[in-house]
This record gives structure tokens, sequence and C-alpha cells, in this order.
């Protein structure tokens, strides 16, 4: 007889994973290897240690070890905010008068709001174990800077944030709170920086991208000494440090004898989703579960559902290593809508593999019917999502009304990323009736398309 499930579940502090989980250890075939952007070779890990702190490069290229120690240090601020509450969304199932049970993992009890601070601790910590003085970053939501800001305070780094400029008008308590932490904000594309004046120059009035905002804070640490660049997602060894999620959801639904039939995540470079799924995609990928994957990104910035799986920048100055993902080109320049931290114009590498392979599925959705859910969520649940966050409550609603419809008792799982009183101007357009959907036409991504770089045997 199955245990009673409790509304909100919980590890215990000694219960912590010690350990994070990499996925691509299970993984039959690797992700292609990056390559260097002036010579096409395979990087190697000096390469990429003139751009990432070296422990960071080490992980990156792990292909082999399946758990990764967290070191003593990491553990001890983790455990500020950690472990985060499994809900069993109740409420939810009975106004839907579905027979699925539905669980969320909420990421967003901790000051910065999301799930990145499990990567932001990390990385910092490597950076300070390496001796480095100071560090450069982008953001889009602003959720990456106001994590990388509450590290960089807590273990004693400079941080200069790149924020793209439409995310750093719509939401300024962001902004405030990143500065609170001791950080240098800057709105990107800015003047500050040669690529920044160059992106202007080209695209006047831009509100910017993520690509651009990594562009200049690369551009930044090439020029500061004792400086490293950090990054927020997509690469391996940020999903690498976010598996903590996906092992203490693993962990508490083992206890209670809850095996999902479906995990959602929402998908910008893939950071959330990689680490919610790992452990129970190295379990499918070895046949011991049939579990359905599906990433949620938004319909105006389509990598998965539209973009091609060829190698690419990630940045839109053309100075990081080329990576091959799911991507809509590194000139393609996304529609200023609410949900920043999907604005990006690729995928993490890993997940595009894995998506590549039918692995994982993708669905896109329009913002409209994301703040529709986000609403509908908010009132049933008593939690107001982050409008990331919301792209997996759309198509948990969803899975949850096809159950309702065919009478089957599935389990969804899905990632609530973060909290969304950072976000009360999109809500505000929201229901003021002033906020538009926007797809890009086949058109607008061809101009994405055509700044793919030309990669020989690729």
């Amino acid at each position: 007889m199955s245990k009673k499930i409790p509304y909100k579940m919980y590890l215990q502090e000694e219960e912590m994973p010690k350990y994070w989980f990499n996925v691509k250890a299970a993984m039959k075939e690797q992700h292609d290897p990056f390559l260097h952007p002036g010579t096409g070779k395979p990087c190697a890990a000096e390469d990429l240690e003139a751009v990432f702190c070296k422990e960071l490069v080490a992980q990156e290229l792990n292909t082999t070890d399946e758990l990764i120690e967290i070191p003593q240090g990491i553990l001890d601020f983790y455990r500020m905010y950690r472990p985060s509450p499994l809900v069993r969304a109740y409420e939810l199932e009975k106004r839907l008068g579905t027979p699925a049970e539905i669980y969320y993992k909420f990421e967003g009890s901790n000051t910065s709001g999301s799930h990145k601070l499990n990567s932001a601790a990390a990385q910092v910590y490597y950076a300070k174990q390496q001796g480095l003085t100071s560090l450069t970053t982008e953001t889009g939501a602003g959720q990456w800077g106001t994590a990388l800001s509450m590290a960089c305070a807590y273990y004693g780094i400079d941080l200069k944030v790149f924020m793209v400029k439409v995310s750093s008008e719509q939401k300024p308590n962001r902004k405030a709170v990143i500065r609170t932490f001791g950080a240098d904000l800057i709105p990107s594309p800015s003047d500050t920086t040669e690529v920044g004046r160059k992106i202007l120059q080209e695209f006047p009035g831009t509100g910017g991208s993520l690509g651009c905002a990594i562009s200049e804070a690369l551009e930044t640490s090439f020029k500061t000494p004792n400086c490293r660049y950090v990054l927020g997602s997509v690469l391996d060894h940020v999903l690498l440090h976010q598996s903590i999620i996906g092992q203490e959801v693993k962990a508490v639904l083992d206890r209670y004898e809850v095996t999902p039939d479906i995990i959602i995540g929402c998908a910008g470079g893939g950071s959330n989703l990689g680490g919610l799924i790992s452990p129970y995609m190295a379990d499918k990928i070895r046949g011991k579960n049939d579990i359905q994957f599906i990433a949620v990104e938004p319909a105006s910035c389509p990598s998965l559902t539209r973009g091609r799986y060829a190698y690419d920048f990630g940045d839109t100055g053309k100075m990081t290593p080329l990576m091959r993902m799911y991507t809509l080109g590194n000139g393609f320049m996304p529609s200023p809508n609410h949900a920043g931290g999907l604005r990006y114009h690729g995928m993490s590498p890993v997940l595009s593999k894995l998506y590549h392979d039918g692995y994982l599925e993708a669905r896109s959705v329009e913002q409209t019917a994301v703040f529709d859910a986000a609403v509908y969520f908010a009132r049933v649940e008593g939690t107001l999502p982050a409008p990331e966050s919301a792209h997996a409550i759309r198509v948990a609603l969803d899975e949850a009304i096809k159950c309702r419809e065919t009478g089957e008792k599935k389990k969804i799982v899905f990632g609530l990323t973060g909290t969304g009183y950072f976000d009360m101007t999109a809500y505000s357009r929201y229901l003021d009736g002033d906020m538009h959907d926007y797809i890009p036409t086949d058109e607008d991504l061809e101009k994405g398309f055509a700044s793919l770089p030309q990669v020989p045997n690729a």
C-alpha cells in the first residue's frame, strides 16, 4: 500500500544530496565537441580555461563520472535555502477535475527568487578557490544576475552584470536587488564595450538579447585582470550543478513510491530542465523507465521546435567557442516578451543531443496562454510564478486536462523555477489587456539562420 502523500514534501537537511549527477555518463553518445572559433578544431581544456574557471572546465569535459562530489564550502551555502519543497498540487487537481496527480518542485523560496542560485554558488566558490578577484556575466530576466550577485557577496568577489536592456527596463526591482548585493549592473547593449557599440550601430533602438549581453560580458572579462566569465545556463557544468533539483525530486518521490509519467520544464538555455530531469533521464536511457520529458519554450524564441541543429556561436559578437545545438542563429533578435530568461537563441548541447536522439520532446507556447496559466495557478495554488516557470505550468495544465478527458491517472511533475514577484510589470500588462503574442515568421527565422557559421564537415 502506498504512503499518504503530504501537501509539501521535504528532505531533511542531512538527506541533502552530497553529489551532483552527471547525465553525460549515462548517454550512449556524447554531443559534438566545442570548436575553437579561430582554428575550427575541438577545444582543449586550456582553450576553455581562458574563459572559464579551471574546475568548471574539468566538469564541462567530464563524460565518465556519474557522481561528482559537492565541496563542503558549497554545501554550507546550499543549507541556507535547500532542500526546496516538492508540492503535491491537491487543490489544482480538484479544480481541474483531473484524475492526474500533479507535483511541482518550487525553487523560488530563496532571496534570489529562482533555481539559478544552485549554480551561482558553485561557480563563485570555484572562482574563489582559483584566486580570482572578479567575474563578469549576463542576465536576461535578472534571475541569474541576482543569484550571482548573492553568491559573489557571500564569497567576496567583485561582479559586473550586463542585463538585457528590455529586461532592465521591465524589471527595475531586479536591478535594485543586484545592486544591493554589491554588483555593478549595465543595461546591454551598452557603449562600454566595443561589441556593444557595434551592436547599437547595427540595431539602433534594440532592446538587446542574451547573445548581446554575453558578448559584452566576455569582452569585459578578457580586458579585466584576474577575471573570468561565468554563464548561468546552456553549458554542461551548469546543468550538472542544477541536478541537485532532480535528485531531491527523485529522493522524495521514491520515498512515497511515486514514479512520474511526465516531467515538464521551461527551456531557454536549458539549466532548469536539464537539472530537473537528469537522474530520471539516465534511467530512461538505460531502459529503466518510460517517462515523457517535455521542454516548453516561448513561441517567440523557438530554438528547439523551429531551430536548426547546427554549430553556432553562443553570443552575438561571435566570441565564444562553437557549440552544436538547436539554434535560431546567433544573429536572431528575439521579440521583447516577458519571459526574459527564455530569450536565448540556442539550447544546451546536452538537451539538444537528447532531443535530437528522441529522448525529449518540445513544445512552444504563446505569451498570453502562458499568463492565462500563471494567473489561474496563482489563484488556485496561492503561489505567484515567474513568467519562465509559467511555460511549464501551461503544459502541465494541458496534460492534466487531457487526463480528465481520457481518464488516465498520470503522475505529472513540473519545475516551478522561480517566483513572479519581480515580474509585476508583466502581470500588470496582462491584466490590463496590453499583452500581445509574437511568433516569428519563416522570413524572420531565415535572417537568424543566415548568421550561422560555415563549419566544414559538421
